[in-house]
């Protein structure tokens, strides 16, 4: 019992590529590239609201924002960002404050490792 064992979870992400090509041949590459760069940022601040609403247990809150990022993750593709948000509400609604916890926790690590995934795609026509 005296041994402790660091966990240092590797968070591997998807990218639905086929959703961006589907968003510039609607939009053009120009009209694509904003939709993204404005989910990026829409992402980036609902994970930061996230993260507030967790520190102040603020659970109707929490909800909310992270079905709103189901939805902006949905929209270019972010797969495993969405699924994990869907987690995390599905926690939300059944009262499991431990698996919660243990969501979130995915929910930020993915989350980060999404942004900088999506950002490090250069060429939204690939």
């Amino acid at each position: 019992m005296s041994q402790v064992t660091k966990l240092a979870p590797r968070e591997v992400v998807r990218l639905d590529h086929g959703c961006v090509q589907d968003l510039c041949k609607q939009l053009g590459l120009n009209g694509a590239e904003d939709v993204v760069c404005r989910a990026l940022e829409d992402m980036a601040e609902r994970l930061a609201t996230i993260a507030q609403t967790a520190r102040l247990a603020s659970l109707e809150d929490m909800r909310k924002t992270t079905r709103g990022l189901v939805s902006v993750a949905d929209q270019i593709g972010m797969t495993t960002l969405a699924t994990v948000s869907r987690d995390v509400v599905d926690c939300i609604d059944g009262g499991d404050g431990v698996a919660l916890a243990a969501t979130h926790a995915r929910l930020m690590r993915v989350g980060d490792r999404s942004l900088s995934a999506l950002w490090d795609t250069q060429d939204l026509s690939v």
